[in-house]
C-alpha cells in the first residue's frame, strides 16, 4: 500500500465517526447516545486502522482503545480527535520517515552479515548480500519518487531491473550522476557474483562494495 492509500482509509474511518454522530439521540434518562451498531463499526474500524498503520503499542491505539469505549457522542469526538491527529502525521510524512528508519535497521543487519561473510573469506556471498540490499534500497527510493518499479511484458508484470531504476532515479534528481556511476559498478560486481564469475573480482573490491553501499544508503534515504 502507498501513503495515499492510508490517508484515504483514514478519511473513510473518520466518515464512520461522523455517521455515528449523526445517529445521536436521547435515551430514556435524557442522556445523549449514538446508535450501538454505528459506534461498534467506528470503534472496530478505527482500532484496526491504527493497529495496522502505527502498531498496537502506539499511544494512538492505546488512547483510542481506552477512551472510546461507550456509544456516547463525547467518546466519538475523542476518537475523531485521535484519528485526526494520526491522519495529520501521515500527511506530514510520518509513515515514510518511520519506514525509512525501519528499513535502515534491516539493511544495516544485512550489511553486517556481508561484513561477517567477508571476514570469513566468503567474498561471493558477501557481494550478493550487499548488492541485493542495494537493489531493494533503490526500489524504496523509486516508490517515494513515484517511479514505477515494475514493467509489463505481454501478460506478465515483472520487477524493473536495478540498472533501469538507477538511471531513472539519477535523472529524477534523487541522487547525483556520480552516485549513479558508483551504483552501476556495484550492481555489476553483484551480478558477477550471482552468475558465478568469481575470478572477476577480489575481496578488496567486495569490501569497497559493502562500505560504499553502506555510506550511500545512510546518505540517501527514502
Amino acid at each position: 500500500m502507498q501513503l495515499d492509500d492510508f490517508i484515504r482509509r483514514a478519511d473513510e474511518v473518520l466518515a464512520l465517526g461522523q455517521n455515528a454522530l449523526a445517529t445521536t439521540r436521547q435515551d430514556r434518562n435524557g442522556s445523549e447516545r449514538v446508535a450501538d451498531q454505528a459506534f461498534a463499526a467506528f470503534r472496530a474500524a478505527s482500532l484496526s486502522f491504527l493497529a495496522n498503520v502505527y502498531g498496537s503499542e502506539h499511544s494512538y491505539f492505546s488512547d483510542f482503545n481506552d477512551r472510546v469505549t461507550h456509544a456516547y457522542p463525547r467518546d466519538i469526538n475523542v476518537g475523531l480527535g485521535i484519528l485526526g491527529a494520526a491522519k495529520g502525521e501521515l500527511e506530514g510524512g510520518w509513515l515514510r520517515t518511520t519506514r525509512g528508519l525501519v528499513s535502515a535497521e534491516i539493511f544495516a543487519d544485512f550489511l553486517e552479515m556481508a561484513d561477517h561473510l567477508l571476514s570469513e573469506h566468503y567474498k561471493d556471498a558477501a557481494a550478493v548480500v550487499a548488492g541485493s540490499s542495494l537493489e531493494e534500497h533503490l526500489r524504496q527510493l523509486a516508490v517515494v519518487a513515484k517511479i514505477p518499479t515494475t514493467v509489463v511484458k505481454g501478460n506478465d508484470t515483472r520487477p524493473k531491473k536495478a540498472d533501469s531504476l538507477n538511471a531513472e532515479l539519477a535523472t529524477a534528481g534523487v541522487y547525483s550522476k556520480l552516485d549513479q556511476k558508483n551504483i552501476t559498478a556495484w550492481l555489476g560486481l553483484r551480478n558477477k557474483a550471482a552468475h558465478g564469475d568469481y575470478a572477476a573480482y577480489d575481496e578488496a573490491q567486495v569490501a569497497l562494495l559493502v562500505e560504499g553501499v553502506r555510506q550511500f544508503m545512510a546518505r540517501v534515504q527514502p
